[in-house]
């Protein structure tokens, strides 16, 4: 779909898109939603000034969205060889900032170096490399610094029919992050998330660091084969 089509398809979001040209296109392929419900006071010291955690029925919400990363580029260049495809495994908080409905990264992994590096540069995100391996029924990430840790065997199931929470977790078009002294922000857009049942066979979820919130007993897992996206360039709010 090209981004003229996409850019017709915004009923589903829950605020409109800006008014100024976007800027980067991208893929988010295969993904493999987990999902766990926690305390809120669990979340709200991780978050930076300016950021308000969202709540959902007196409950937030953390997930590990691993996914391909797919035709990264800039809005009519050729896309960018050596860093456009790559496996990614991100862990993100639900916020609210400047009235979005948005997220925030607490952890961004990429299985490129090269990508990871420039991505980091350009976006201001908390890009790091680790070892990732993929087939059609695994997904397997290793980061030896931080002694980080997931792993899934896996089976697709049918299409999910989404109740409020499935929309509240996987519709969001705002991100939120901070850098030095500035929060920035990001625009995206995309379809619908196309959302279908999976089974984890075997999983594996070792992130020292986030241990107290996720673990190998996830609330609800989601599967999507993915969504074409399109991006606007930051903005830079003082903190």
């Amino acid at each position: 779909m090209k981004a003229s089509e996409l850019l017709k398809h915004t009923k589903h979001r829950p605020f409109e898109i800006p008014k100024r040209p976007w800027k980067f296109y991208q893929e988010w392929n295969k993904a493999i939603f987990l999902h766990w419900e926690v305390n809120p006071e669990l979340i709200k010291p991780m978050l930076p000034k300016g950021v308000k955690l969202d709540v959902l029925n007196g409950k937030t919400w953390v997930s590990l969205v691993a996914f391909d990363m797919n035709n990264i580029g800039i809005r009519s260049l050729p896309k960018l060889p050596h860093i456009s495809d790559f496996f990614e495994i991100n862990i993100r908080v639900y916020t609210v900032c400047n009235r979005k409905p948005s997220v925030y990264f607490l952890s961004m992994e990429g299985s490129k170096k090269s990508s990871c590096k420039v991505l980091k540069a350009v976006s201001k995100f908390p890009y790091r490399y680790s070892e990732m391996k993929r087939t059609n029924f695994n997904y397997d990430s290793k980061n030896t610094i931080n002694n980080d840790h997931f792993y899934t065997e896996y089976r697709l199931g049918d299409q999910l029919h989404k109740d409020d929470t499935d929309i509240w977790l996987t519709e969001r078009y705002a991100v939120f992050q901070d850098h030095k002294k500035n929060l920035i922000e990001y625009d995206v857009h995309h379809i619908e998330w196309p959302l279908q049942s999976i089974s984890l066979k075997n999983l594996v979820v070792n992130y020292p660091k986030f241990n107290h919130i996720i673990n190998n007993n996830p609330d609800r897992v989601h599967y999507s084969k993915g969504v074409q996206v399109i991006t606007w360039d930051k903005k830079k709010h003082t903190l």
